[in-house]
């Protein structure tokens, strides 16, 4: 069943509110960017037909058995931790959170909105669909006031930098993707309404909300990680980031140098040819090529340097094969890949989890799309546990200093969305 709407948005919030009542739903919103790839501007899977949960070891298996059981509409995440699946990895770090490495769902009900046509899939649509257009808007929660604590103290990041520099200069690894967690205990929130004021905040085009029981993602992600349409694979990792200007010309003067600094460049190229490597894994011989090299894209709060590359689906790799052979993603990783989570693990003081994963769908198409979790508040509503990470490429010419500095400008939205006055700046 497909109608139209006259406020997009506005039946977007009331779907969310629905969807909230199911124990599991998840959320895939645009903002209203477009690119060749898009397909919808918000899509809304609720209610569970079949699920599949799963820890590292055999999950990508599971997950093969669990997509040719059900070929319609499934939505789920994948955790970093599945990287001791892909590779001969540990995890022995913090984890306060405990979510699952995969959670997938075939969903009850899909909606999908574009433009101003929305589309309902499932049992009494037309149904469903009056009595999401009849709900009232919920009234706007007070701003809470979260104390936020960061695993790292800021002198004893910077050391940190330093001595991973010493393994760069050593050739252990060329670069690496160093990350820290900001939590908070005790904390009560509503996740619906933080997602709302951050997807105001910070409006990009990856954004996703995730329940399942107890446990929220609350994701605003700049990145995609792997999408197919068609044939086609598709990866964009980000790597460069630099902070808006006040005005105007400002603004315009930062764009330029994020274009032309080496530094970001070279981070940007090492992750390319990183993922170039990784597709190759899985593409026809010869047709992995980089679209765009060093594009630069703006959003609210950051610039970002983009790169796009694809390739052409070998005949008799599976979907879950080609995700597996990419995963990790290169940007979250560093070079060579293995090395750096290697390292990574010995350096940073928590379990990255849902963080650094992916969240996305499978479509009855044959199609997928899987985002980067980055810029994302995880909580675990049972023990009150919230949690948010950021990282920054780190290379030998790197100064720790402004790794620290590029590391709080990607959690400001968050902060200001939990009204955070912890300190931490």
């Amino acid at each position: 069943m497909i109608k139209k709407v006259t406020d997009p948005q506005i039946f977007t919030r009331k779907a969310l509110q629905w969807a909230s009542f199911f124990g599991a739903f998840c959320c895939l919103d645009s903002n209203k960017f477009t690119d060749p790839y898009s397909r919808f501007d918000v899509l809304i899977a609720a209610g569970v037909e079949d699920e599949l949960t799963a820890e590292s070891g055999t999950a990508f298996d599971e997950l093969e058995d669990f997509r040719k059981k059900n070929h319609g509409w499934m939505t789920g995440f994948f955790g970093y931790d599945l990287k001791n699946e892909t590779e001969n990895l540990t995890s022995a770090n913090t984890d306060s959170l405990n979510f699952p490495d995969l959670y997938f769902f075939v969903p009850r009900y899909v909606i999908r909105i574009k433009g101003n046509e929305v589309e309902i899939i499932g049992d009494k649509d037309a149904e469903i669909f009056e009595l999401i257009a009849q709900l009232p808007i919920n009234a706007t929660v007070g701003e809470p006031n979260i104390g936020v604590k960061a695993r790292f103290d800021k002198k004893e990041y910077l050391a940190a930098v330093e001595r991973i520099k010493q393994h760069i200069l050593r050739g252990d690894i060329y670069v690496t993707n160093f990350c820290q967690e900001f939590y908070a205990e005790g904390s009560e929130i509503d996740p619906l309404a933080i997602f709302l004021k951050l997807k105001e905040v910070s409006p990009n085009p990856f954004s996703a909300f995730f329940k399942w029981k107890d446990n929220y993602i609350l994701c605003a992600s700049p990145e995609r990680f792997l999408a197919k349409r068609g044939r086609k694979l598709i990866s964009q990792p980000i790597k460069g980031t630099a902070k808006r200007g006040k005005n105007e010309a400002e603004d315009e003067a930062i764009k330029q140098e994020l274009r032309h600094q080496t530094k970001e460049q070279q981070e940007n190229v090492m992750i390319v040819d990183l993922v170039r490597n990784d597709l190759t894994k899985s593409a026809k011989p010869g047709t992995v090529k980089t679209e765009e090299l060093f594009g630069i894209y703006s959003f609210n709060q950051v610039h970002q340097m983009i790169s796009t590359v694809v390739c052409e689906l070998q005949p008799g790799i599976t979907d879950v094969a080609a995700i597996r052979n990419a995963f990790p993603m290169g940007s979250m990783t560093g070079a060579p890949k293995i090395s750096a989570m290697q390292l990574m693990e010995e350096y940073e003081h928590s379990k990255r989890g849902v963080y650094s994963g992916a969240i996305g769908y499978f479509g009855p198409d044959g199609d997928f799309d899987f985002n980067v979790v980055i810029r994302t508040l995880l909580y675990n509503q049972k023990n009150k546990y919230l949690s948010f990470h950021a990282g920054s490429a780190i290379t030998f010419h790197a100064d720790a200093e402004k790794e620290y500095e590029e590391c709080l400008l990607k959690v400001k939205a968050i902060m200001e969305v939990l009204g955070s006055q912890s300190g931490v700046y």
